[in-house]
């Protein structure tokens, strides 16, 4: 075996080690894997994942960038802080928009898009995140640009309420004239 090819031992150098455990994650994108080095004994762990073709940001000023999953996660991060959203969950919303972004047929995106898709998604997990999120992304200048856009969340959040009502009230119609019919 060639030694670029063995996985070496982050504490000693060591090239022999064993793997004690192995699983899915990343949402299925990786396999994490446990190992233990023969020769000092410690353990450490190892992500095997997919290589994708790079995707390339178009930042606001027209530089380019790779994408960095990394760099997004801690955006999210810092916008959920206190908010009682898991570690579990904020992975795997950056998990979804990184496939999202992994489908598309153009390998450049521009940065509004990836904060349109982490708005998406903030939305239904958290209001003060999506509020804390939008407040950076969109660069809010004052107290207007929040009162702006909790107004925004209050008619979508109306509007949304009063489909779920007509939908379940629609439903109800079904289910009575279905009964009706049996009935008879």
């Amino acid at each position: 075996m060639e030694s670029s090819l063995v996985m070496r031992c982050p504490f000693c150098q060591y090239t022999d080690n064993r793997v004690l455990e192995s699983r899915s994650a990343e949402a299925g994108q990786s396999v994490r894997r446990r190992r233990e080095c023969l020769r000092c004994e410690r353990r450490f762990t190892t992500y095997e994942r997919i290589e994708y073709v790079p995707i390339t940001v178009i930042k606001r000023d027209g530089d380019r960038e790779s994408f960095d999953r990394f760099k997004l996660l801690r955006g999210i991060v810092r916008a959920c802080e206190k908010t009682g959203i898991s570690s579990v969950q904020l992975e795997n919303l950056v998990d979804e928009i990184e496939a999202e972004l992994q489908q598309r047929a153009v390998r450049e995106v521009h940065s509004y898009e990836i904060g349109e898709l982490v708005l998406q998604s903030l939305r239904s997990l958290s209001e003060v995140a999506y509020i804390r999120f939008a407040s950076v992304y969109r660069k809010f200048q004052g107290i207007r640009d929040f009162v702006d856009t909790l107004n925004h969340l209050r008619s979508d959040t109306n509007q949304e309420q009063t489909n779920q009502v007509q939908g379940e009230a629609s439903q109800l119609e079904k289910a009575d004239d279905a009964s009706m019919f049996a009935s008879s």
